[in-house]
């Protein structure tokens, strides 16, 4: 009996309805990619179907067998899928790394009743074959570590909150156990001062490589320096995006509209779609550039007037300040209320 090889688990091939795409003209072929923990499936156009292992020698095997030419596609699942993509990136494969909301929906749409990682491999392959996908671009070791320090400070801040709100519940008790309340502050203590040692690397990275950059964005009135370093971190100094409709999409503050015949009027909505966090920071410095930023303070005053509320006009400034934001830099100009309306 043939043993397995120790990176590729399985093959096999199955029906595929994608091998006459439009799309496959413009790839060799494209190949659909389910991740998880120790293994990913690999689906292709021909209904080709492999098991690697998730490691350096599981990727290496893979590659092995991808034609050039070829469109490999993954889902953003958590941190599994990074390394791989990290990898064919670097290697000069084309890859695109998809939501995987988007996926879930096109599952959906084909009423499917088979949930594998085979399955989900064929419909990432599927979705590839149907839909125009943006291509991933590697990054850098500083961008990286970006990406990890912001991750790392999150997770302190909720556990900071944690803290702060056991505190506050163990001082209405009225006799508070010293024991415990010196042990939470402690707690906390140690905590602010790791959050205190991220965040200076984390300046000290943004300041390293986009140091130009940061000084054009904080030139926004109402834009502080956490919020221009979230926004050259995400966008990868503002690489990833052409436009700034593009980039208010993907932050997630465009309307959505609700509107069916003449029954249906739905109010309109942000999608929410986006990254949560840049949008909540960004909704944050809304309420400093009503004050400050001129071209915001219209907006919001504009809208308000109108009877809308309050909360939808402060979301109508995030907007501005990001498309400010935007044309600051690309184009490489500081901020000047009588120039930069002109931009966005």
């Amino acid at each position: 009996m043939r043993p397995r090889s120790r990176f590729q688990v399985v093959e096999s091939k199955v029906e595929c309805p994608f091998q006459n795409s439009v799309l496959m003209d413009k790839y060799t072929e494209i190949y659909g990619i389910d991740i998880s923990k120790d293994v990913f499936d690999v689906m292709n156009t021909r209904g080709v179907h492999n098991q690697f292992f998730n490691t350096l020698k599981g990727f290496k095997s893979f590659i092995k067998q991808v034609k050039k030419g070829s469109l490999i596609v993954m889902e953003a699942t958590g941190y599994y899928y990074y390394g791989l993509a990290q990898y064919l990136s670097s290697k000069g494969y084309l890859v695109a790394v998809v939501n995987p909301l988007s996926v879930k929906r096109f599952i959906q749409m084909k009423l499917s009743k088979i949930k594998t990682d085979k399955s989900d491999a064929r419909s990432i392959c599927g979705y590839a074959c149907m839909n125009e996908v943006e291509l991933y671009t590697a990054r850098d070791k500083n961008q990286s570590e970006c990406l990890q320090l912001l991750s790392l400070i999150d997770i302190y801040l909720k556990q900071s909150t944690q803290l702060k709100n056991k505190l506050h519940g163990e001082q209405t008790l009225g006799l508070p156990s010293k024991t415990v309340y010196h042990s939470l502050n402690r707690s906390l203590k140690s905590i602010k001062r790791e959050i205190k040692v991220l965040e200076d690397q984390l300046t000290k990275l943004v300041q390293q490589d986009n140091q130009e950059q940061l000084s054009l964005l904080k030139s926004i009135p109402g834009m502080g320096d956490k919020t221009a370093m979230l926004l050259i971190i995400l966008t990868s100094g503002f690489t990833k995006f052409e436009t700034s409709g593009q980039l208010c999409s993907y932050t997630g503050i465009t309307p959505t509209i609700r509107q069916s015949g003449s029954s249906i009027r739905g109010r309109s909505r942000i999608s929410k779609m986006g990254n949560k966090k840049l949008r909540n920071i960004l909704f944050l410095c809304s309420f400093s550039a009503c004050k400050h930023n001129k071209a915001c303070r219209e907006i919001y005053e504009r809208i308000v007037a109108k009877g809308k509320s309050k909360k939808l006009a402060l979301i109508a400034v995030a907007n501005k300040l990001l498309k400010q934001a935007f044309a600051i830099a690309k184009s490489g100009l500081p901020y000047d209320e009588n120039f930069v309306s002109k931009l966005v």
